[in-house]
Protein backbone atom coordinates (compact mmCIF):
# COMPACT_ATOMS: atom_id res chain seq x y z
CA UNK A 1 0.00 0.00 0.00
CA UNK A 2 1.84 3.10 -1.26
CA UNK A 3 1.92 6.06 1.41
CA UNK A 4 1.16 9.43 0.08
CA UNK A 5 4.26 11.67 0.51
CA UNK A 6 2.05 15.00 1.83
CA UNK A 7 0.18 13.33 4.39
CA UNK A 8 2.74 12.92 7.63
CA UNK A 9 2.20 9.59 9.56
CA UNK A 10 1.69 9.89 12.69
CA UNK A 11 3.57 7.95 15.03
CA UNK A 12 1.86 4.30 16.54
CA UNK A 13 1.87 0.89 17.04
CA UNK A 14 0.05 -2.31 16.92
CA UNK A 15 -0.77 -5.77 18.12
CA UNK A 16 -2.19 -8.49 16.82
CA UNK A 17 -3.61 -11.62 18.58
CA UNK A 18 -4.23 -14.67 16.24
CA UNK A 19 -6.26 -18.35 16.79
CA UNK A 20 -8.18 -16.80 19.59
CA UNK A 21 -10.99 -19.20 20.88
CA UNK A 22 -14.32 -16.31 20.39
CA UNK A 23 -16.45 -16.16 17.85
CA UNK A 24 -15.21 -12.87 15.53
CA UNK A 25 -19.30 -11.44 15.85
CA UNK A 26 -18.69 -11.32 19.82
CA UNK A 27 -15.32 -10.01 19.74
CA UNK A 28 -16.46 -7.14 17.30
CA UNK A 29 -19.41 -6.30 19.66
CA UNK A 30 -16.68 -5.39 22.49
CA UNK A 31 -13.98 -3.95 19.43
CA UNK A 32 -16.97 -1.74 18.46
CA UNK A 33 -16.88 -0.23 22.28
CA UNK A 34 -13.39 0.83 22.23
CA UNK A 35 -12.74 1.57 18.40
CA UNK A 36 -11.67 5.87 18.50
CA UNK A 37 -11.40 6.17 22.45
CA UNK A 38 -8.49 7.51 24.17
CA UNK A 39 -6.34 3.91 25.06
CA UNK A 40 -6.59 4.85 28.97
CA UNK A 41 -10.09 4.75 28.51
CA UNK A 42 -10.51 2.05 26.32
CA UNK A 43 -8.64 -0.12 29.19
CA UNK A 44 -10.77 1.21 31.95
CA UNK A 45 -14.14 0.61 29.30
CA UNK A 46 -12.92 -3.28 28.40
CA UNK A 47 -11.89 -3.77 32.22
CA UNK A 48 -16.07 -3.38 32.98
CA UNK A 49 -17.68 -4.66 30.21
CA UNK A 50 -19.39 -7.88 30.65
CA UNK A 51 -18.45 -10.05 27.26
CA UNK A 52 -16.07 -12.72 27.84
CA UNK A 53 -14.52 -11.28 24.43
CA UNK A 54 -13.87 -8.24 27.08
CA UNK A 55 -10.41 -10.03 28.42
CA UNK A 56 -9.08 -10.93 25.17
CA UNK A 57 -9.29 -7.34 23.42
CA UNK A 58 -7.97 -5.79 26.56
CA UNK A 59 -4.74 -7.97 26.68
CA UNK A 60 -4.59 -7.02 23.55
CA UNK A 61 -4.67 -3.57 23.50
CA UNK A 62 -2.48 -3.26 26.56
CA UNK A 63 0.07 -5.13 24.03
CA UNK A 64 -0.50 -2.20 21.59
CA UNK A 65 0.33 0.12 24.31
CA UNK A 66 3.72 -1.43 25.93
CA UNK A 67 4.76 -1.83 21.90
CA UNK A 68 3.72 2.00 21.55
CA UNK A 69 5.92 3.11 24.48
CA UNK A 70 8.96 0.75 24.43
CA UNK A 71 9.19 0.52 20.65
CA UNK A 72 8.42 3.84 19.63
CA UNK A 73 8.37 5.59 23.06
CA UNK A 74 5.45 7.25 23.06
CA UNK A 75 3.62 8.44 25.97
CA UNK A 76 0.75 5.94 27.04
CA UNK A 77 -1.63 8.56 27.97
CA UNK A 78 -1.14 10.60 24.36
CA UNK A 79 -2.59 7.17 22.37
CA UNK A 80 -6.26 6.88 20.77
CA UNK A 81 -7.35 3.42 19.52
CA UNK A 82 -6.90 4.59 15.93
CA UNK A 83 -7.31 1.05 14.16
CA UNK A 84 -9.72 -1.68 15.60
CA UNK A 85 -10.67 -4.60 13.49
CA UNK A 86 -11.80 -8.55 13.86
CA UNK A 87 -11.06 -11.29 11.51
CA UNK A 88 -12.32 -14.62 10.92
CA UNK A 89 -9.75 -17.15 11.65
CA UNK A 90 -9.50 -21.08 10.87
CA UNK A 91 -12.79 -22.81 11.96
CA UNK A 92 -12.59 -26.09 14.02
CA UNK A 93 -14.98 -28.75 12.78
CA UNK A 94 -16.09 -31.23 15.26
CA UNK A 95 -19.23 -33.41 15.04
CA UNK A 96 -21.80 -34.26 17.65
CA UNK A 97 -23.69 -37.70 17.54
CA UNK A 98 -27.75 -37.40 17.15
CA UNK A 99 -30.81 -39.24 17.31
CA UNK A 100 -30.87 -42.30 15.06
CA UNK A 101 -27.27 -42.36 13.76
CA UNK A 102 -26.79 -38.94 12.73
CA UNK A 103 -23.77 -36.57 13.09
CA UNK A 104 -24.08 -33.06 13.18
CA UNK A 105 -21.19 -30.69 12.59
CA UNK A 106 -20.26 -28.27 15.46
CA UNK A 107 -18.15 -25.36 14.11
CA UNK A 108 -15.46 -23.75 17.12
CA UNK A 109 -15.28 -20.85 15.43
CA UNK A 110 -11.73 -18.39 15.93
CA UNK A 111 -10.52 -14.84 15.25
CA UNK A 112 -7.57 -12.67 14.73
CA UNK A 113 -7.55 -9.57 16.96
CA UNK A 114 -5.98 -6.57 15.74
CA UNK A 115 -5.67 -2.85 17.32
CA UNK A 116 -3.67 -0.39 16.18
CA UNK A 117 -2.76 2.93 18.64
CA UNK A 118 -1.87 6.53 17.24
CA UNK A 119 -0.29 9.16 19.29
CA UNK A 120 -2.23 12.63 19.08
CA UNK A 121 -1.20 15.94 20.29
CA UNK A 122 -2.68 16.81 23.73
CA UNK A 123 -4.33 20.52 23.62
CA UNK A 124 -2.67 22.77 25.96
CA UNK A 125 -5.13 23.75 28.57
CA UNK A 126 -3.55 26.99 29.77
CA UNK A 127 -4.32 28.06 26.13
CA UNK A 128 -7.93 27.51 26.60
CA UNK A 129 -8.00 29.44 30.22
CA UNK A 130 -6.39 32.06 29.10
CA UNK A 131 -9.12 32.45 26.26
CA UNK A 132 -11.69 31.96 28.61
CA UNK A 133 -10.53 34.83 31.03
CA UNK A 134 -10.07 37.22 27.98
CA UNK A 135 -13.50 36.24 26.76
CA UNK A 136 -15.54 38.08 29.99
CA UNK A 137 -13.17 40.97 30.20
CA UNK A 138 -14.46 41.57 26.49
CA UNK A 139 -18.03 41.09 26.74
CA UNK A 140 -18.00 43.52 29.72
CA UNK A 141 -16.40 46.44 28.18
CA UNK A 142 -18.62 45.44 25.34
CA UNK A 143 -21.76 46.11 27.80
CA UNK A 144 -20.48 48.93 29.18
CA UNK A 145 -20.31 50.45 25.65
CA UNK A 146 -23.79 49.58 24.86
CA UNK A 147 -25.51 51.81 27.38
CA UNK A 148 -23.30 55.21 26.33
CA UNK A 149 -24.02 54.75 22.54
CA UNK A 150 -28.23 54.07 23.50
CA UNK A 151 -28.43 57.26 25.57
CA UNK A 152 -26.38 59.47 22.90
CA UNK A 153 -29.46 58.01 20.53
CA UNK A 154 -32.18 58.77 22.52
CA UNK A 155 -30.70 62.37 23.10
CA UNK A 156 -30.69 62.90 19.54
CA UNK A 157 -34.00 62.16 18.59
Amino acid sequence: MPANSDVAALPGARAVARHVRISPNKARRVINLVRGLPAKEALTVLQFAPQAASEQVYKVLASAIANAENNERLDPDALLVAEAFVDEGPTLKRFRPRAQGRAYRIRKRTCHITIAVEAVQVAAPARKAAAKKAAPAKAAEATEAKPAESQSTEGAE
